[in-house]
């Protein structure tokens, strides 16, 4: 072999995500407390261990790698750990923003993650305050008091995440929704709604992964920039792909409800643009997101992962 040919090191996805998800469950399991009272550990464990795509503590991990990239060993030792703390906490979100939207109240669904929604098997009242202290939980999680995170990092982390749940971001989409049903919403109506309900928090995800790192709001300015437009990307990806899995998968390997949208007269992309135009912009979205990545000027090797999520993303089946 001549040797002025360099071996080329291949991205290895599929045993990057199993080390990332063997660290977040077992996290997550030694965070979310089986003892609290009256059966609500249980009913917190129950939605939040043993299912679920983890997309979302997924992209914390690849964008705290990717903002990270060119920090020395010991401030990447100090962002990773920080990177595990904000992917549970993300994850704790948005479980809790399931089990809220499961119920009567909401989208009043019975399945989830091909098991009884937890409204179902442990009660409305019980399924409430699992959602309520599992939000809670999050920020606990974002406040550790050992040091291993510093003040700023800390703020920046709660700061994100508590915007991306908040009204301007997943409750003020789910507001929308709920005020949507029956009513024929414009495509940029739709597209806000939908950066607000589902885009808010996967975008914050991303955002959270780079403020990991302490150096984010000093510098790093461009590759803010471009994974803020990644986010974005993929959070409207996200949902797109959503609405076209409620229409052509069944609820079996959904692991939820199918077609549900639909018999609840809501709007979607599918009903808004049809189902061809609907998988054209999925893929259009997953191109800016690429671009997005492309313009941030890190070696390709840096920001492989966050490339295989786009991936993910766009092309899963449920």
């Amino acid at each position: 072999m001549d040797a002025s040919v360099s071996a080329v090191v291949t991205f290895d996805f599929q045993a990057w995500t199993v080390a990332q998800l063997d660290r977040v469950e077992s996290a997550l399991s030694k965070w979310v407390p089986a003892d609290a009272p009256a059966g609500l550990g249980a009913a917190m464990r129950y939605a939040v261990l043993d299912g679920g795509k983890r997309l979302r503590p997924l992209l914390v991990m690849a964008a705290a790698e990717a903002a990270g990239a060119q920090a020395p060993a010991a401030a990447r030792q100090r962002i990773d750990e920080a990177a595990l703390r904000a992917a549970c906490a993300v994850e704790l979100i948005h479980a809790y923003s399931l089990v809220h939207d499961d119920m009567p109240c909401m989208d009043n669904d019975v399945l989830r993650r091909g098991k009884p929604t937890v409204h179902v098997k442990f009660g409305e009242a019980r399924a409430l305050l699992a959602g309520d202290a599992l939000q809670a939980l999050a920020f606990e999680l974002l406040t550790p008091v050992d040091g291993c995170m510093s003040a700023s990092v800390q703020a920046a982390l709660c700061r994100l995440l508590a915007r991306a749940a908040g009204h301007d971001g997943m409750a003020g989409g789910q507001a929308i929704d709920l005020a949507s049903v029956g009513v024929a919403l414009s495509e940029d109506q739709l597209r806000q709604m939908h950066r607000l309900k589902t885009g808010a928090l996967l975008r914050g995800s991303v955002l959270m992964g780079v403020a990991c790192d302490e150096r984010a709001e000093a510098g790093a300015t461009g590759v803010v920039q471009a994974l803020t437009r990644y986010g974005d990307a993929m959070g409207l990806a996200f949902q797109v792909v959503d609405d076209i899995l409620d229409v052509i998968t069944d609820t079996a390997t959904l692991g939820k409800t199918a077609g549900k949208d639909a018999a609840a007269a809501k709007p979607t992309y599918v009903s808004l643009l049809g189902l061809d135009r609907a998988k054209s912009y999925a893929q259009a979205l997953y191109a800016q997101a690429i671009a997005a990545l492309d313009a941030i000027g890190l070696d390709h090797a840096q920001t492989e992962a966050l490339r295989a999520l786009a991936g993910v993303v766009v092309h899963r089946e449920k």
